[in-house]
C-alpha cells in the first residue's frame, strides 16, 4: 500500500474488464522431451490440465481500444516463426494491433515440444496439430474476453514466497582450479521472493480472476517424468481457485537464475508441495487487500489506555486508476561472437548423445530466425493501467530486472513477465554471470550488457506512457 497523507491506497486499474479460460493440455504421445538425459521422447500421460487464461481490459471512455493478456502453460518458442503464426492468428481474429496483445508462457519444462522443426522426431507428428489447436484456444479465449467486457477493477498486492532460490552454484573441485558453474540451488544466494497478486472483481466485488506473477523456472519435474504437467503451476492454480472461485491467469516473472531447492525430479508430489507453497501466499496476499474499490482512512482517533488511531475502508475516487496507456519498442542488443554448429558439435563430443543432439537442435532454432546479424531488435511491451504497469519480453531476464523496475516506481504495482510474445531461449544474465561462465551466460547469444540495455529502454518506455505525469519525476537513470 502507498501512503498519501491520512490515505492507504492499493495500485489499481478501474474500468472495463472480460475474463476467459481454455484447456490446452497437449496430447499424449505427442513430443516432450525437453532434457537431454531423458531416455524417452513423447509424453506417456497427464499429471495436470494445462490451461490458458486470457483478460481483456479497457477504459470506460474508450471500449473500443482494449487490451489483452493471456497467460498461458506451456513450454517456451524455440522458432520465431512458429510464434509468430500463432500470435498472427489471434491479432487477425481479434483486430487487436500488436502493441495491445501480450501472450506469455508459464515455461514448464514438462510440457510438449512446440517446435515445427522436430515433426520428424519420435512424438514430433503432433507437434503442428497442437500448435494448430493451441492457437485456436488462445484466439477463442481472446474473442470471449473482449466479448465480456464489463465494469471491474483490477486491484493489486504484493508477498512473498521462498519456493525460487537462486540457482548460480559454484562447485569448488579442489586442486586450486577454477570453480564450476552449476544450475542449481545456491544456499548462500539471496533471491527474489516478490509475489505479485491482482484481484480483479466486478463493481459488485464478484471475483472475476486471480492474476498472478512469480519469478522462478518450473523445472520441478524433468527427464524422470514423462507426464504432460504445468508443474508448480498447477497445484498453485488449484489451491487459489478453490479459495476465490476465480480462475488463475499466471505471469513468469524475471526468473533467469531463479528455481526451486528441490528439482530435476520425477516425484509429482513434490512439484504439488511447491504449488502448495506459492498457492497459500497468494492467498496470503489477497487477504491483505481491503475491499473492493476502497482504500484504508485514517477516520478517528479513540482515547483508550493509548490514543488508538482507527484506519478503516473508505470508497476510492482516483481519476489515475482510469488511465490505459500502452507503448511496445524494440531495443538493439549486441550479439557476442558465436561458434558454428560445427565447433559445438566438437565442443561437445565428451557428453551423452543424446544431450549433445538436443543442445544442437537448440543451437540449429536459435540460428534461423533470430540471430541474422551484429545486433537483434528485441521487443519490450509496456502497459500503464491506472497506477499499476506491465513490463513483457520475449526473453529471461535475470531477476534483477524486475527489482531495478519495481526500486525505480516504488508506488506502482509491476508486473514484469518474460517468455511474451516470441522465442524463450534468449538468457539476458548480469555481467557476473559472464564472469563466472554461468549456463545462462555461455548459452545465449547476447552480449554482456544486454540486462541492462534492455532494462533503461524499459524504463523510457514507462515514461513514455506517462508516469512521469503522476509521480512527478522521470524513472529514468
Amino acid at each position: 500500500m502507498t501512503r498519501t497523507g491520512d490515505r492507504l491506497t492499493v495500485p489499481a486499474f478501474r474500468g472495463l474488464a472480460g475474463v476467459s479460460t481454455a484447456d490446452v493440455t497437449p496430447p499424449v504421445g505427442i513430443r516432450a522431451r525437453n532434457w537431454g538425459p531423458a531416455d524417452w521422447d513423447a509424453a506417456t500421460g497427464v499429471h495436470r490440465p494445462m490451461a490458458a487464461t486470457a483478460v481483456a481490459l479497457a477504459t470506460s471512455d474508450r471500449p473500443d481500444e482494449p487490451v489483452v493478456m493471456v497467460g498461458i502453460d506451456a513450454t517456451w518458442w524455440r522458432r520465431v516463426d512458429d510464434e509468430r503464426r500463432c500470435r498472427e492468428q489471434v491479432l487477425s481474429a481479434t483486430g487487436l494491433p500488436p502493441e495491445r496483445l501480450v501472450i506469455s508462457l508459464s515455461h514448464t519444462h514438462a510440457g510438449a515440444v512446440i517446435c515445427s522443426a522436430d515433426r520428424e522426431l519420435p512424438g514430433g507428428d503432433r507437434i503442428e496439430d497442437h500448435l494448430t489447436r493451441m492457437a485456436a484456444a488462445i484466439t477463442t479465449a481472446a474473442q470471449k474476453a473482449l466479448a465480456r467486457l464489463q465494469p471491474a477493477i483490477l486491484e493489486w498486492a504484493t508477498g512473498r514466497c521462498d519456493l525460487a532460490t537462486n540457482r548460480e552454484l559454484l562447485l569448488d573441485e579442489g586442486c586450486g582450479g577454477t570453480p564450476r558453474p552449476l544450475v542449481g540451488h545456491n544456499p548462500e544466494a539471496v533471491a527474489d521472493d516478490t509475489v505479485l497478486v491482482g484481484r480483479l472483481t466486478s463493481l459488485d466485488g464478484a471475483p472475476m480472476v486471480t492474476v498472478v506473477n512469480y519469478a522462478c523456472h518450473p523445472t520441478t519435474l524433468a527427464w524422470q517424468n514423462s507426464l504432460l504437467s504445468p508443474d508448480y503451476v498447477g497445484q498453485m492454480r488449484t489451491v487459489v481457485e478453490r479459495a476465490t472461485g476465480a480462475p488463475v491467469a499466471f505471469f513468469q516473472g524475471a526468473s533467469g537464475e531463479l528455481a526451486p531447492r528441490q528439482q530435476y525430479t520425477g516425484d509429482l508430489a513434490v512439484a504439488d508441495r511447491h504449488g502448495e507453497m506459492l498457492g497459500h501466499a497468494v492467498l496470503s496476499a489477497l487477504a491483505g487487500l481491503p475491499p473492493a474499490g476502497t482504500e484504508l482512512s485514517l477516520t478517528g482517533v479513540v482515547e483508550s489506555g493509548a490514543p488508538l488511531a482507527m484506519w478503516e475502508p473508505v470508497p476510492r475516487h482516483d481519476d489515475a486508476t482510469a488511465i490505459l496507456a500502452v507503448a511496445n519498442t524494440s531495443v538493439e542488443l549486441e550479439l557476442r561472437s558465436l561458434p558454428s554448429l560445427e565447433e559445438l558439435k566438437q565442443q561437445w563430443a565428451d557428453i551423452d548423445p543424446r544431450s549433445r543432439a538436443e543442445r544442437l537442435q537448440r543451437a540449429r532454432n536459435l540460428r534461423d530466425g533470430y540471430v541474422t546479424g551484429p545486433t537483434v531488435a528485441h521487443p519490450v511491451w509496456v502497459w500503464r493501467l491506472g497506477t499499476a504497469l506491465l513490463v513483457a519480453h520475449p526473453g529471461e531476464a535475470y531477476s534483477d530486472f524486475q527489482q531495478d523496475l519495481r526500486s525505480r516506481v516504488p508506488d506502482a504495482a509491476v508486473l514484469v513477465a518474460n517468455l511474451t510474445n516470441g522465442p524463450g531461449f534468449v538468457y539476458l544474465p548480469t555481467r557476473s554471470a559472464y564472469d563466472v561462465n554461468a549456463y545462462q551466460a555461455w548459452q545465449t547469444p547476447l552480449a554482456p550488457g544486454s540486462l541492462e540495455r534492455l532494462t533503461e529502454h524499459a524504463c523510457a518506455l514507462i515514461d513514455r506512457v506517462g508516469w512521469e505525469s503522476i509521480s512527478g519525476t522521470s524513472v529514468m537513470g
